[in-house]
């Protein structure tokens, strides 16, 4: 057992105690921790300045299984009591009155100090018999706490969590309720607490209020210590209730229809604690804590009033109170599991309070005892006893009867507002310096955009191509005045030929269309200057002027020479582009188009990738699953013995060569292409299991069943699966392997039975990995409840995989429920590790801010998508993001680059559209 480690504290001095009490003389200090008396300092006089020098110590010793623990040094303070001492009488004792009080944390001892030194505030005791006090006392008690070693090591504190409960008030209380000294409105929740220990957090002493005016925000929060002399002294310091709009809670009544009632309820009878209590999470309770919100969601807070009790002989606990019932035993069910978002350190909200019943509180929550009525002897109540000793074995053994009072919670429709925070968040956050880091780098500094090697080539060529179009249209005019026999006749002597330039330069002058092909060629020019030479500001002087008209004409002359060469010899002028998309990017639009249904779409892109390159084993395999998902197995087949006439040695086309036989039921063929997979490659873990599931001819042929239906081994997965998952994540099995291989290839008959295999083979249940596969099969049938019932189990076996919640955001996109879609994501991207498939997170997500009419956030989301996995869709939310924010510049290059990735998407030509009608609206400045 460890040893005690003494807590020493110091009242060094006090200060404008005048403050309090013009006249006052002498005081003296008792110090108090825990309810016990530590000392008093001795009688000291009050200077003229209202000073008083003290100079005591006292200690009390902290130990981890003492009286005080380190559950007690996080939630009770130091209580100082300052004395004013006055004597009339030599021959009688000093009369001694309480004058005034103040508290001091000791929490900053637990947070790596050894020493605190505070200015701690006295409040003035109300209704003193000695002079009256101003209420503007600025009298305060220099304190001196310290250890000798650290109570909590660095490495201790920093691996657990300190959690804060509030609980504030309970509203729309029934008319049964009355404000009677002798009864005590309490309420008590339960954590888990250091060394693997329950701790019950109690709020006592709740205070009954008439109906009338609400309570103020901001208001201070209480220490949960038992009334004082000086009410004042039982705010914490900084620490206050701001309340919020009711749409930003958690909690029960958030809704809007619940507003009305809400400010009804805030304003009638309540009672009042805004009470906060704190403890201290190790390691171990942290992880204890998050498996349980895991586990139950719900976290049952109970609420009841009690008797305060009499005494009987000796002052001892009348014993007829053991068998007084609980009143009013109610029960309010917090759903924790918003704090196992990423980031997130608070719920704060109204709960409904419900009577307390057994069966329904387990239903929920999965607790089979109430702390009031089963575990008191856990419950510190000092003289507000519940009845029973705290030592007495007999709470446990002997059930109190509870009256029916409880039922009249539902029809008053009583709430309780509380709150529950964390020091840290239980699941790390995305660091936002991050992802702001990640933007900038996508949006550089504009001049570094300016260089774009790519438009000075596009410029030149342009200006190639004018060039060609004028020497084409002059040299129709020359035939048209003078005919082509003359050419044909052979060299033309060089009076002729000055004279048919003559005219040929009159005529073109005097009609207009000299003026007209020289506008042809002005605007390629312009843009030369531009582009090539990054021109777009005015000359300094007129020199500099001269020198770069003198470069450009040089310039100017020479390509129109090229361009004319190229003409005259009958070169191709205009070779065709290289192509804008990768394969890649190819890919992502394909599945893009697959996400929103449009398969024309989709089946022109994965035939884009393999004329691009016809040999790609890949574009061949991906473009088979396409069609092996939509029903078309014929053609998967040819794509996959394309595949393998490329390289007859590929285990994957081999595979999915099988794969198409079964599908088309030629099981012979499938048995050898699944043969010769194996025999190529021994060890393969896919090729030999899927071989297990195709035996040739034998019984075990599988079950023809259609692609949509699900084999009688899969039935029971969902329903049948054991509720509690294994401490330790399973290994990955070889079917769950195949199933990876399968799913990547639409495969869903092979994914079915190799969830039927999983299932059986597994010992502690299903895993998440196989809810997410088998969810993925229903999610493909667009069967949407049991899509859901999987996610839900998949979110209680692991509620921190990014994956599942990506998974359960595009569940609720499907359901057109996009509250909960953006939740979902919002979560997702919150996540320090990215879920599988962050692309249609983005997408979905930014579109659901471009409905809510969030278009910063939606600009900033479509622009992670674009340093995620560019594509048309993710430049053009970028691009309507800024057009609605009216950064047209910006919004031009975002439609810009979603032209250049795909050029025949009709919404990136309308905004294309809209910008320039923007640009030309605005006026031209003078």
């Amino acid at each position: 057992m460890a040893q005690p480690i003494p807590v020493q504290i110091t009242v060094v001095s006090a200060q404008d105690l005048k403050t309090l009490k013009s006249s006052l003389a002498y005081t003296l200090v008792r110090v108090e921790y825990n309810g016990a008396v530590l000392g008093d300092s001795s009688k000291t006089h009050v200077l003229p300045d209202g000073t008083a020098e003290y100079d005591f110590s006292s200690s009390f010793e902290y130990s981890p299984e003492g009286p005080n623990s380190l559950d007690i040094l996080v939630q009770k303070p130091v209580l100082l009591t300052l004395l004013e001492v006055t004597s009339k009488d030599k021959k009688k004792p000093d009369k001694i009155t309480p004058l005034a009080q103040a508290v001091v944390d000791l929490l900053p001892l637990l947070q790596g100090a050894r020493s605190l030194k505070v200015l701690a505030p006295l409040y003035a005791v109300p209704a003193s018999p000695s002079a009256k006090l101003c209420p503007e006392a600025t009298a305060g008690l220099e304190v001196i706490v310290s250890t000798r070693e650290l109570l909590l090591s660095a490495t201790d504190f920093s691996s657990g969590n300190l959690l804060s409960v509030t609980v504030e008030a309970a509203y729309s209380v029934p008319d049964a309720f009355t404000a009677d000294s002798q009864q005590n409105y309490m309420v008590c929740l339960q954590v888990p607490a250091a060394a693997e220990k329950e701790l019950p957090l109690l709020f006592k002493n709740g205070l009954l209020k008439a109906g009338g005016e609400k309570e103020p925000f901001p208001r201070p929060k209480n220490w949960p210590v038992g009334p004082i002399l000086a009410p004042n002294a039982l705010n914490i310091p900084d620490s206050f209730i701001v309340g919020g709009p009711y749409e930003d809670e958690d909690g029960d009544l958030n809704k809007s229809e619940d507003k009305e009632f809400r400010t009804q309820a805030e304003s009638s009878r309540r009672v009042v604690w805004d009470m906060e209590t704190r403890c201290f999470l190790d390691a171990d309770a942290v992880a204890v804590l998050q498996m349980r919100i895991a586990e139950r969601r719900h976290w049952p807070v109970e609420l009841c009033r009690m008797s305060t009790g009499g005494k009987g002989k000796g002052n001892k606990p009348d014993k007829k109170d053991e068998d007084k019932p609980i009143a009013f035993h109610g029960v309010a069910y917090v759903n924790m599991m918003h704090l196992l978002c990423p980031g997130v350190t608070q719920i704060r909200g109204a709960f409904r309070v419900f009577n307390y019943e057994d069966s329904e509180v387990f239903e929920k929550t999965r607790v089979q005892y109430s702390i009031f009525r089963d575990r008191r002897s856990q419950l510190s109540l000092g003289k507000e006893r519940l009845g029973t000793s705290p030592s007495s074995k007999a709470a446990t053994n002997k059930p109190l009867k509870e009256d029916s009072n409880a039922m009249l919670y539902s029809e008053a429709g009583t709430f309780l507002v509380m709150e529950i925070k964390l020091d840290r968040p239980l699941v790390p956050k995305r660091l936002r310096e991050e992802l702001a880091q990640r933007v900038q780098e996508l949006i550089p500094p504009r001049p570094a955009l300016a260089p774009r090697t790519e438009g000075a080539k596009k410029v030149v060529e342009d200006y190639h191509k004018r060039v060609t179009s004028v020497a084409v249209a002059i040299l129709r005019e020359y035939h048209e005045l003078f005919g082509k026999q003359l050419l044909e006749q052979g060299v033309m002597d060089h009076e002729t030929m000055e004279e048919q330039k003559r005219q040929l330069n009159y005529e073109l002058n005097t009609s207009g269309k000299y003026f007209a092909f020289k506008e042809q060629l002005k605007y390629s020019v312009v843009k030369i200057v531009r582009e090539k030479y990054l021109k777009t500001t005015a000359f300094e002087t007129k020199e500099q002027l001269q020198a770069f008209l003198s470069e450009l004409y040089v310039y100017l002359v020479d390509h129109m020479h090229m361009a004319l060469n190229k003409l005259l010899s009958g070169e191709d002028v205009s070779p065709a582009p290289p192509p804008n998309s990768t394969s890649k990017q190819l890919l992502l639009f394909a599945r893009e188009a697959e996400a929103i249904k449009d398969l024309k779409l989709a089946s022109l892109f994965y035939n884009q990738r393999i004329a691009r390159d016809q040999r790609s084993i890949q574009a061949w395999l991906d473009y088979g699953a396409f069609c092996l998902l939509y029903e078309d197995a014929t053609k998967a087949q040819e794509c996959f013995q394309q595949a393998v006439c490329l390289d007859p040695q590929h285990v994957q086309s081999l595979l999915l060569c099988g794969i198409a036989c079964v599908k088309l039921r030629t099981y012979e063929e499938a048995e050898i292409f699944f043969e010769d997979a194996c025999s190529l490659e021994p060890p393969s873990i896919i090729a030999w299991t899927l071989t297990e599931e195709i035996p040739d001819g034998s019984p075990d042929k599988p079950p023809e069943v259609e692609e949509g239906e699900t084999p009688k081994e899969e039935a029971p997965a969902v329903q049948e699966a054991p509720q509690a998952p294994e401490p330790e994540p399973p290994p990955c099995t070889i079917f769950m392997k195949s199933v990876e291989f399968l799913m990547q290839f639409n495969s869903v008959r092979f994914v079915h039975k190799a969830l039927a295999h999983e299932l059986l083979s597994l010992q502690g249940g299903p895993t998440c990995a196989y809810y997410l596969a088998l969810g993925w099969t229903y999610q493909l049938r667009e069967d949407l409840p049991r899509w859901e019932e999987c996610l839900r189990e998949a979110v209680r076996i692991e509620p921190l995989n990014p994956n599942v919640w990506a998974q359960k955001g595009h569940l609720c996109y499907q359901q057109k429920d996009f509250d909960k879609a953006k939740d979902c994501y919002e979560r997702v991207i919150s996540f320090e590790e990215d879920a599988a498939d962050m692309h249609f997170v983005y997408l979905r997500l930014g579109s659901i801010y471009l409905d809510e009419k969030k278009y910063a956030r939606a600009k900033h989301i479509f622009l992670l998508a674009c340093d995620n996995s560019a594509s048309c869709l993710t430049w053009l939310g970028v691009g309507i993001a800024c057009y609605r924010l009216e950064e047209m510049l910006e919004a031009e290059d975002a439609l810009s680059e979603a032209n250049a990735l795909n050029n025949t998407n009709p919404e990136v030509w309308g905004y294309l559209a809209l910008i320039c009608l923007q640009v030309s609206a605005q006026p031209v400045p003078a």
